[in-house]
């Protein structure tokens, strides 16, 4: 008797449309896939738009892990061989559509199709070099190169294909928390970029490639430059030591 064959799978297929154990989800702008402690039970792929991934500590202070951009997926924690908890908030940055694929039907998939595994581990390396990337920029950087890197990583400079000089529409109080410094530094360093012809915007922010010199080749503008002050730390005038010797005698 002969045996029919199974059609070949098609993972870009499988990724655009619903089906059995996965559904096509939109958000807006700050509407969150999964929040920090919700119980992980999927993995989302993202179709369209952009995304960020965030951490919050016991005492409420809120780290900017990775971004996520179309093509990426987000909550692959949701594979752990023992599903917990979320350990980490994704929010939508822009209108984002995204398939919503259940843990066990990745775990089915993963086992049963070859080639969708590979894409999979293709981006969890991908991703992993990313975040080695991203922690050795928040220990060595500057807050004002971070700054520009968080630019180009969202302009796409250097990703295969057309990069997107205008990048989404995001407020200076969103990268601050993303390269951890306040609201009125960003502003500062943005003000230096678009002065030195790096980047201009209004409603947007277009970013030129010449922002890429600030990172390969440490070409930030001048060092004298002056800088928004972090704390205004009060001015103790101390006593001279014998005045205060004298004092403490009388006392």
């Amino acid at each position: 008797m002969m045996q029919l064959s199974q059609p070949a799978f098609d993972a870009a297929a499988f990724l655009a449309n619903a089906g059995l154990g996965r559904r096509i989800v939109e958000l807006g702008p700050r509407e969150t896939f999964f929040s920090q402690g919700d119980p992980a039970d999927s993995v989302f792929y993202l179709q369209k738009g952009r995304a960020k991934v965030t951490v919050v500590s016991a005492a409420g202070k809120e780290a900017t892990i990775t971004l996520v951009t179309s093509g990426e997926f987000v909550g692959q924690g949701a594979l752990a061989a023992l599903p917990g908890l979320r350990l980490s908030t994704a929010t939508a940055i822009t209108p984002c559509t995204a398939l919503k694929i259940a843990r066990e039907e990745m775990v089915r998939v993963m086992h049963e199709q070859p080639e969708f595994s590979n894409l999979f581990m293709k981006f969890l390396l991908t991703h992993s070099m990313r975040v080695q990337a991203d922690l050795v920029d928040q220990l060595f950087n500057s807050s004002e190169k971070r700054l520009a890197r968080i630019l180009l990583l969202m302009a796409e400079f250097g990703e295969p294909g057309e990069h997107e000089s205008l990048i989404p529409k995001i407020s200076q109080e969103t990268l601050a928390e993303m390269i951890g410094t306040t609201r009125s530094r960003v502003s500062f360093f943005m003000n230096r970029f678009r002065e030195h012809g790096f980047i201009d915007y209004k409603d947007r922010i277009h970013v030129h490639r010449s922002l890429l010199n600030v990172i390969l080749h440490d070409q930030l503008p001048a060092d004298h430059a002056e800088e928004p002050p972090i704390t205004a730390l009060p001015v103790r005038h101390s006593r001279p030591v014998k005045e205060s010797l004298a004092a403490s005698e009388r006392n």
